[in-house]
């Protein structure tokens, strides 16, 4: 695979700044420019066309998309500048101008790495981080080849359960946005680290038996990582285990009960994304994700009120007033995959974990490894959330590979940790 086709941004009109000279399929362009849709046609330079393809003239050409959303229904939601080398073209999909980047596959990664987190983190780390984002890559791309889909939940009267693949995707092979993995083209990747630790595993990626891993990985796994099946179809992969996030040898509790659920959740075990290091977490996150800083172990409250309104809003389900929030099913790491709620007008339970922490939030809970408790007072009832973590937990934890980066383990050691079984292998593109 020499090249991937990211999808960028979605908008009705794009503004764009090109530098190092580029031709373009249909004719003349210049300095800066303006794609819009007129009677559902592209409209660039004057021209109306199906599409709009335009090729860098050099390897120093570069283009800037203004207005780039970045963050999407996550908290941290904005808008930036951003620069990008490589082909972009230009394309309708549902009404509205999309922008497809094509580039070299290890110039893609070079962005990746330094778009997830900050450049500045350890060398031992960014290998690591590189070889999982390669594989997890090519796995992509290889379900796409196979027509592989995957059916995406379901709805009926008793539940409403829901996951979030990159099968979503049919125009190009990938976004740019947590969906997928960050990709903030050549804006942040400018550290020669960076580009040394995709130099230096170039065309590596996990390997179990035959197979190049799904490697997946999340911002804080809240010390102990999760099962593919308990955030997307049901299926399971030997090297994405249930697994303590530490070298300390202690045994895991079970966390899949309620028990041993709020035992961990309510505690502060220690594990390598346990810190709170800032000079440790300024090498990991960017500046926008060290607006979060109780990733580990968090609290969230609400009125009845307010998570009645909140949860009517966000599910689109009128359930009255919201009674009570009861567990159904828990993963290994204690992450709920169900979650039963119970209204004056309706009862529905809601999976798997991303659809429970849109539910519950503006944005996204940072995790659906959580513990509910109904406090009364005044006549109300507050519903008070103690959670562990921030994403799904499953595969690499970033914050613990990159402790353990820190600690002086080698990359190798860090792909050991997290996905048991695998091997490291050298793969043609």
């Amino acid at each position: 695979m020499a090249s991937v086709d990211v999808g960028i941004l979605l908008a009705e009109q794009i503004k764009f700044d090109l530098t190092g000279g580029f031709s373009s399929s249909i004719g003349k362009v210049c300095a800066k420019n303006t794609v819009f849709i007129e009677n559902g046609t592209l409209v660039f330079n004057g021209v109306e066309c199906d599409e709009i393809v335009i090729t860098p003239l050099s390897a120093e050409s570069r283009f800037t998309l203004h207005d780039v959303v970045i963050g999407v229904n996550f908290h941290w939601q904005r808008k930036e500048s951003q620069t990008f080398m490589g082909e972009l073209r230009f394309i309708v999909e549902s009404g509205m101008v999309r922008a497809i980047n094509r580039i070299d596959v290890e110039d893609y990664l070079v962005s990746v790495i330094s778009s997830e987190m900050s450049a500045t983190s350890s060398l031992e780390f960014l290998k690591a981080h590189t070889i999982v984002s390669r594989s997890w890559l090519y796995a992509q791309i290889c379900r796409k080849e196979k027509n592989a889909t995957a059916c995406l939940g379901w709805e009926n009267d008793d539940e409403v359960i829901r996951w979030y693949a990159r099968e979503d995707h049919t125009l190009f092979d990938l976004c740019a946005d947590d969906h997928c993995q960050r990709y903030q083209g050549v804006t942040r990747s400018l550290n020669p680290n960076v580009e040394r630790a995709v130099r230096e595993t170039c065309g590596k990626v996990l390997m179990y038996g035959d197979e190049i891993c799904d490697a997946r990985f999340s911002k804080c796994c809240g010390g102990v990582t999760e099962r593919f099946s308990a955030c997307w179809e049901n299926v399971d992969y030997n090297y994405l285990a249930v697994l303590r996030d530490s070298d300390s040898g202690e045994p895991l509790p079970s966390l899949s009960t309620e028990v041993g659920a709020r035992a961990w959740i309510e505690a502060v075990p220690h594990s390598f994304c346990s810190t709170n290091d800032k000079g440790v977490l300024s090498q990991i996150l960017n500046g926008y994700d060290q607006e979060t800083n109780d990733f580990y172990r968090w609290r969230v409250e609400y009125t009845q009120e307010q998570l009645s309104r909140l949860v009517a809003r966000r599910s689109g389900i009128d359930f009255g007033i919201v009674e009570d929030l009861q567990p159904v099913e828990r993963g290994g790491s204690g992450r709920l995959v169900k979650l039963r709620i119970v209204g004056s007008k309706a009862t529905r339970v809601v999976g798997k974990e991303l659809e429970i922490r849109r539910w519950l939030s503006e944005s996204h809970l940072y995790s659906s490894a959580f513990v509910v408790d109904r406090v009364a007072g005044d006549g109300n009832v507050n519903f008070i959330i103690k959670g562990a973590g921030w994403g799904h937990g499953v595969g690499l934890c970033q914050i613990g590979a990159a402790v353990m980066g820190e600690k002086g383990y080698s990359h190798s050691a860090i792909l050991s940790h997290y996905y048991p079984g695998t091997i490291i292998k050298s793969v043609k593109s």
